[in-house]
């Protein structure tokens, strides 16, 4: 059994056993949080195999655990439209989130193509200390922040919230102190979400 300890042996590792090994096993702790976005890679590099996890990196992946990490977490909840809008932006402020936009999906939609949506309301979350940490990082993060919640309307009536995953937007950036501080708003943000 070989161990990886960087993330270009994983890269490596993947490249080598596509389509080859039997069974790849996975891990996702605190620290290594980042590696989670390498069994994607694998998967949609070709790879069939079985992969061994553990819970935490299970639920990064649908509910089958055979497809590539959502981008999002979402949950229906049983309140109004203005009531979802105004409990996840005081969700998102015990966390340590401002709103610093606001955008009424609905409402722009109407005005600049005269056209009828449903309510759908973007939040732009922001928590100033792990912003500041990120764009120490990476001075170019600022172009994915903030972290996006959205509130919609459903059929029947019903409300969805959603809220951007930032550990799969970090994906995209090679930076291993990215992905840890993006770990952290993680938990913060599906908190949020779970709590609804």
């Amino acid at each position: 059994m070989a161990c990886f300890k960087t993330t270009s042996s994983f890269a490596y590792a993947i490249e080598a056993t596509t389509g080859s090994a039997g069974a790849v096993i996975g891990s996702l702790t605190h620290a290594h949080l980042d590696h989670t976005g390498y069994l994607p890679l694998l998967v949609k590099q070709g790879f069939a195999g079985k992969i061994h996890c553990s819970e935490a990196t299970y639920e990064s992946f649908n509910e089958k655990g055979d497809q590539l990490m959502s981008y999002h977490f979402s949950k229906t909840c049983n309140l109004t439209f203005d009531d979802a809008v105004s409990k996840v932006t005081e969700d998102l402020k015990n966390e340590g989130f401002g709103i610093l936009t606001e955008i009424n999906v609905q409402e722009t939609l109407k005005k600049k193509l005269n056209v009828d949506f449903r309510k759908y309301k973007i939040l732009g979350a922001c928590n100033p200390p792990f912003a500041y940490q990120a764009l120490q990082a990476e001075d170019k993060v600022g172009t994915m922040l903030p972290c996006n919640v959205i509130v919609q309307e459903q059929e029947g009536g019903k409300v969805e919230v959603s809220a951007v995953d930032p550990v799969a937007s970090m994906m995209a950036i090679e930076n291993p102190a990215l992905a840890a501080i993006a770990g952290q708003v993680r938990s913060k943000l599906k908190k949020v979400i779970e709590s609804l």
